[in-house]
């Protein structure tokens, strides 16, 4: 017996009601066949929109060139103590000794997943002087913001910093100044 059933006493009205033995002679045979036509309409869209939510689902992840699904961290290291509130000083590797072993919470995750998706510590290149460069690559493509008062130029450039590519949108003007030598085509 169907929910709709025990409640109310009687067979629900529907569209699936309608195509019970019977009934059809009562309603016409137009009804009935465009009521048919639709839930088999209905069901064929259902049919493919779950084979293709199906491949994506069962799709294969692809790591390619963009920065944005490489590991961001190095790996675990062992907290020494808690420095503070909101710091804790790390115990580093001999290779990192030029690195000060103090971080801020903000800069630290929980180590979970898989170990084989963590950077290891050869593809680091650390300066003497601990500064963080990034190296145009290319330029892109350009463009022109329309602001309110005037017009700027601006060129997507491409970066690369420690293997990892990322393209930001910079004034084209100081991107000239800095670097002559991307302009040159």
């Amino acid at each position: 017996m169907a929910p709709y059933e025990a409640l109310y006493g009687r067979k629900c009205r529907s569209p699936i009601g309608l195509f019970e033995v019977g009934e059809a002679g009562l309603l016409g045979p137009n009804l009935v066949q465009q009521a048919m036509e639709k839930v088999k309409l209905i069901s064929d869209r259902l049919r493919t929109a779950q084979s293709r939510q199906k491949s994506y689902a069962d799709g294969v992840m692809q790591f390619g060139k963009k920065g944005k699904l490489r590991p961001r961290y190095v790996r675990p290291y062992k907290i020494i103590q808690r420095i503070g509130r909101v710091a804790y000083e790390l115990d580093l590797p001999s290779e990192l000794g030029a690195v000060h072993p103090v971080f801020h919470v903000s800069m630290l995750r929980k180590c979970i997943g898989d170990p084989s998706r963590i950077t290891p510590i050869e593809y680091i290149h650390i300066a003497e002087d601990l500064s963080y460069a990034k190296v145009p690559v290319a330029i892109l493509d350009r463009q022109v913001r329309k602001l309110r008062t005037k017009e700027v130029d601006s060129a997507k450039v491409l970066w690369r910093n420690n293997n990892i590519e990322e393209m930001t949108w910079e004034v084209e003007e100081e991107m000239r100044k800095k670097y002559p030598y991307l302009f040159t085509t």
